[in-house]
């Protein structure tokens, strides 16, 4: 055992498989997400008309679906 040191970091790193690597549709949607659910509580707290708090819930509810649906197609 004295030249296999497992946790020796000498070579290239391994390529990012399938499962690997960032994800940009992912990363919208959870931008996305977070944006909305803010301007839904701005919007909930400012006093504005009740259709840019319904927009903006719809907003979040619908990236929220879809993040919902990716990952659960994702476990296939």
């Amino acid at each position: 055992m004295a030249g296999t040191d497992p946790f020796r970091l000498t070579g290239p790193p391994p390529a990012a498989g399938p499962g690997g690597g960032v994800d940009l549709v992912r990363a919208l949607l959870w931008t996305l997400l977070v944006l909305s659910a803010a301007a839904n509580m701005a919007a909930s707290y400012g006093g504005v008309d009740p259709w840019v708090n319904v927009a903006c819930g719809g907003v979040t509810l619908l990236s929220a679906g879809a993040l919902a649906v990716r990952r659960l197609r994702g476990r296939r």
